[in-house]
């Protein structure tokens, strides 16, 4: 059975520690394993911007001995010129598996009915399950372990990362919380979906208002951009002195209720002086650019996941 990455929770608890524990391994050893040897594509199509999710993705398939094809997606005009549906036929049969970066995760689901090979989301509106990977990645990396721990998000409670972190890091056994303003709540699927996981990791999901009451004790505290991207008309509303954000802000007093020893994390791009100040993300508790660089391993070890197998 063809497998596909377009959520979180598409990897069961355990597969979700193989896939880290791949990365790990792959991190340490670039080159060892060649799943895509041939040199076989992987088709890398992108809707939306993209620095860190290109780089990434590009030098994943390199390294498993394959070739990155990366195809516009404005250009293509896919749902446009021609259906998702026919994309995914004519894509499928010319490549190993499809990344996708996407809006309405409708699409990815339809990309995935039709292609025949792993359809990988690589973000849509809904999800940013690679990134996550990564996220976790990092911080078991300066941790040692997730299970147990504290992942404390603030910002956007309603934004793809704050629903990619209640699954992804319920998954690991880690108690999530997300601190965002009442008007910004996660959707309530997705949020029960996660507090279903917690309970059988031991874990567990929770939102707060106060982002203090969210932060204090964490172990690790993450934030996004105010303005994702399809919101740059309202970035006024969501940068300016009266954003229902502000108070979400990363400040240094806000990370100093968090463990002495908590670690940030930034999915980039960052915009200082409104999520986060300078002084936070240049700071030392700074992992940002070991998140950005693990991107690459924690991919590379997802595609071998979904083209090898568990073994």
């Amino acid at each position: 059975m063809t497998r596909h990455f377009l959520r979180d929770d598409d990897l069961t608890a355990e597969e979700q520690t193989l896939v880290l524990q791949r990365a790990l391994e792959l991190k340490a050893a670039p080159f060892s394993r060649r799943p895509l040897e041939g040199p076989r594509t992987v088709s890398v199509v992108f809707d939306k911007p993209t620095l860190r999710t290109q780089v990434s993705f590009a030098g994943a398939i390199s390294q498993l001995g394959g070739l990155p094809l990366v195809v516009d997606g404005n250009l293509a005009q896919i749902g446009t010129r021609e259906s998702i549906a026919d994309v995914a036929r004519v894509l499928g049969p010319q490549s190993a598996a499809i990344v996708w970066r996407t809006h309405g995760q409708d699409r990815i689901e339809e990309m995935a009915r039709y292609a025949g090979v792993p359809v990988v989301n690589a973000l849509t509106d809904e999800f940013h399950p690679c990134q996550i990977l990564a996220d976790l990645l990092t911080v078991l990396e300066h941790k040692g372990s997730l299970k147990g721990l504290t992942l404390a998000y603030v910002g956007d409670g309603a934004n793809n990362m704050a629903h990619s972190y209640l699954l992804g890091c319920a998954l690991a056994g880690m108690h999530v919380r997300i601190g965002t303003p009442p008007s910004h709540q996660p959707d309530a699927a997705i949020l029960a979906r996660a507090q279903e996981i917690a309970a059988e990791q031991g874990g567990s999901a929770t939102v707060h208002a106060d982002a203090a009451q969210a932060v204090a004790g964490a172990d690790a505290v993450v934030t996004d951009t105010w303005v994702s991207m399809g919101m740059e008309e309202q970035k006024g509303d969501r940068q300016g002195a009266d954003s229902p954000f502000v108070p979400y802000a990363v400040t240094e007093e806000l990370m100093a209720g968090a463990d002495a020893d908590a670690l940030f994390l930034h999915c980039l791009p960052a915009y200082r002086g409104f999520e986060v100040v300078s002084a936070v993300i240049d700071g030392p508790q700074s992992v940002v650019w070991d998140e950005a660089e693990n991107r690459l391993h924690a991919q590379k070890a997802l595609l071998s996941f979904l083209l090898e197998g568990p073994a």
